[in-house]
């Protein structure tokens, strides 16, 4: 790829995550979204099975990819289309089932499945509900992450209300679950697999970071970063402040811990 092509495909990807400039699918992405039922694309969020599956195939031309299952043929088509990425600004969250392995040594195979199962399909919906892109389901966690392009000028605070509504839905099913949020500049884009798929992530220390503060949560917590906080234009001062040791970063950071009912997020 030519240094200019190449540029070009970074300023497309930044546009799209930051002002969804060239993202045809932005308007009907909410549309998708109430649309029954899961599994449903990652990327613009229609629907594969069911009624809803019926009409974004009728309408749009969307169906499940060949290639890709957690994408639709045709975001499937776009990422290959321009493979590559750009550096952005992003917020992360990332959530973690608590004593995981405890709970599955006192469970049964299938009890311990339908209790991830319960933490998966209830951690998607309060993350699309505030508009964020999931990024993985794997082992006993998920991870998410927002801008502005899709998810609007207060999408860092969108993130800290994501946070919250899903440790209160945890609260009610008995999962416990802890949480890190954290925001930053990271590298988002489409990426080859090893088995020659494209995988839609984001990327570097600060995504890395993110994941490092949820390690540090205990069930029913949010460790959120100080820049998340004041990005978000929220005070966290009324929120116990913690200095946490990371592995890789060489002096301890502070943060604060939020829970579900911490009330410091006003309505968006």
């Amino acid at each position: 790829m030519s240094d200019n092509k190449s540029m070009d495909v970074d300023k497309l990807w930044r546009e799209w995550f930051t002002n969804s400039a060239f993202s045809i699918d932005r308007p009907l992405r909410k549309i998708f979204r109430m649309l029954p039922h899961d599994p449903r694309c990652k990327f613009c969020y229609a629907p594969f099975q069911g009624a809803g599956g019926t009409i974004v195939r009728s309408l749009f031309g969307k169906q499940r990819s060949v290639l890709n299952p957690r994408f639709c043929n045709i975001c499937e088509e776009y990422s290959r289309k321009f493979p590559g990425g750009a550096e952005v600004e992003m917020s992360m969250l990332f959530a973690d089932v608590r004593g995981s392995t405890a709970l599955s040594e006192q469970m049964s195979p299938r009890e311990f499945s339908q209790l991830i199962n319960r933490f998966y399909i209830e951690s998607t919906k309060a993350i699309n509900e505030e508009d964020g892109l999931v990024e993985k389901l794997a082992g006993d966690a998920v991870a998410a992450f927002w801008g502005a392009g899709f998810a609007g000028p207060n999408y860092v605070r969108r993130t800290l209300k994501a946070a919250q509504n899903l440790l209160r839905v945890m609260e009610r099913e008995k999962i416990p679950v802890g949480i890190g949020v954290h925001s930053g500049v990271a590298y988002f884009g489409a990426m080859g697999t090893a088995d020659g798929l494209t995988e839609i992530s984001a990327i570097g220390d600060e995504v890395n970071m993110a994941a490092r503060l949820a390690s540090k949560a205990a069930a029913g917590e949010i460790i959120v970063s100080e820049r998340a906080l004041r990005e978000a234009g929220m005070d966290g001062g009324k929120l116990e402040s913690r200095s946490l040791e990371l592995k890789g970063i060489g002096k301890p950071i502070l943060v604060r811990v939020m829970l579900a009912h911490s009330k410091i997020i006003k309505q968006i």
